[in-house]
């Protein structure tokens, strides 16, 4: 079993930092339109691999970082 624990973000569209701890049964992002769900969307798949896009980069950074910490159960 493979799990994200945490989500850290930097200088991607209109997050300049955030940190994202998600705990065991974490199942569903909710929130009010606007309020960055697609960003997080992005965020996990950058962190999965899709092609990143330059204008992902918030306006006036150098570059986006996007990090994750997994938690792997090495019996499942």
């Amino acid at each position: 079993m493979l799990m994200l624990v945490e989500l850290h973000i930097e200088d991607l569209a209109l997050i300049e930092r955030a940190t994202l701890t998600f705990e065991d049964g974490f199942g569903v992002i909710t929130g009010a339109t606007g309020a960055g769900k697609s960003l997080l969307i992005d965020a996990l798949g950058l962190l999965l691999g899709q092609r990143a896009r330059t204008g992902l980069v918030r306006k006036g950074a150098k570059r986006a970082l996007v990090e994750g910490r997994f938690l792997v159960d090495p019996g499942g």
